[in-house]
């Protein structure tokens, strides 16, 4: 067989194989006209006008020209390249510095790390009136992150003009108040804000009413509650020492105390289950365990003096749940 014979084909194989290298074409064409345009940035109405509202800064620029967005001359031939959505699809630098967000222009919020959609809601709510009188108020941003609030929360500056006019009028009625010292009783609420002991005056430690024991200075409502719970837990203080036992409990509270010992709850060693034993403050699981293990084993309890063998209760252990233990 010759070699032109090889290369011949008839009339219907030649439309065939035309067809083929023609849809070849096609499919090359629109990948590379998809890719294409997948490497443009299409800016839709609205970003396009933000975008020309917000000149870009010296760092951006310095920034997009290392990523050849910008030719040396500062061209934006290329700013499609570099933007999508209004910011930096590369990597771009956040910034922090002291900002109003009542005033603040697109520059700015861009340069916080904030998207071009965010930009465009600030913008929004400002233009329909929404003022932000607290940083607490920027938190409501759309899209704002718990991490991205607190980061910027130490530079928000309210200026004083957005704040509440209410305000001044609030602010000249306690002045008021502050000048003349002998009118503040009248303004002051005894219930929330009890008045306070004077020294050589006491309250009784083993009362159950914490109105009694916000009186002390420097006991408010929290650590009246937990005077009065771990009082009860414990089936009553023996000593004002074990206020000490309650975390963070101011010690120069403690001598306005004095104590009501006539009636301590005791608890029998011989008849609580270990859940039981094991809620008292002064016995942990494995003491109570231990407990449960003597009566079981041997014999009904007489004494704390029969639990001295025990590695889990050594003299302090003992010498501390005494007053609150029976047989």
């Amino acid at each position: 067989m010759k070699l032109h014979e090889f290369f011949y084909f008839n009339k219907s194989d030649r439309q065939v194989l035309l067809f083929l290298l023609l849809l070849i074409a096609v499919i090359v064409g629109g990948f590379y006209l998809i890719g294409g345009r997948n490497r443009q940035t299409a800016f839709t109405a609205e970003d396009s006008v933000l975008f020309q509202k917000t000149p870009i800064s010296s760092e951006e620029r310095y920034a997009a020209q290392q990523q050849g967005y910008y030719d040396a001359a500062g061209s934006s031939s290329s700013v499609s390249a570099a933007y999508s959505g209004g910011y930096y699809s590369g990597e771009h630098r956040v910034e922090r510095f002291p900002f109003d967000p009542n005033t603040a222009d697109s520059t700015q919020l861009l340069r916080l790390g904030l998207r071009s959609w965010q930009v465009k809601n600030i913008y929004k709510y400002r233009a329909n009136g929404g003022v932000y009188r607290t940083p607490s108020d920027f938190s409501r941003l759309y899209g704002l992150t718990q991490k991205e609030y607190h980061e910027l929360e130490p530079y928000i500056r309210i200026s004083k003009d957005y704040r509440p006019a209410s305000e001044l009028f609030d602010k000249s009625s306690r002045d008021a108040q502050s000048s003349t010292s002998d009118n503040r009783s009248q303004y002051r609420d005894t219930l929330k804000y009890p008045l306070k002991l004077k020294e050589n005056e006491f309250v009784m430690l083993n009362s159950l009413d914490t109105n009694q024991y916000k009186k002390v200075p420097g006991i408010g409502s929290h650590y009246a509650r937990r005077i009065a719970d771990y009082g009860r837990r414990l089936g009553g203080y023996v000593s004002t020492e074990q206020l000490r036992e309650i975390n963070g409990f101011p010690e120069e509270s403690i001598r306005f105390f004095k104590l009501n010992t006539t009636h301590i709850k005791k608890i029998n060693l011989n008849q609580l289950t270990l859940n039981q034993l094991k809620s008292h403050p002064y016995l942990d699981f494995y003491q109570a365990r231990a407990i449960i293990d003597y009566r079981r084993l041997r014999e009904p309890l007489k004494s704390l003096d029969d639990l001295k063998l025990l590695p889990e209760f050594p003299s302090d252990a003992r010498q501390r749940l005494a007053p609150y233990v029976e047989f």
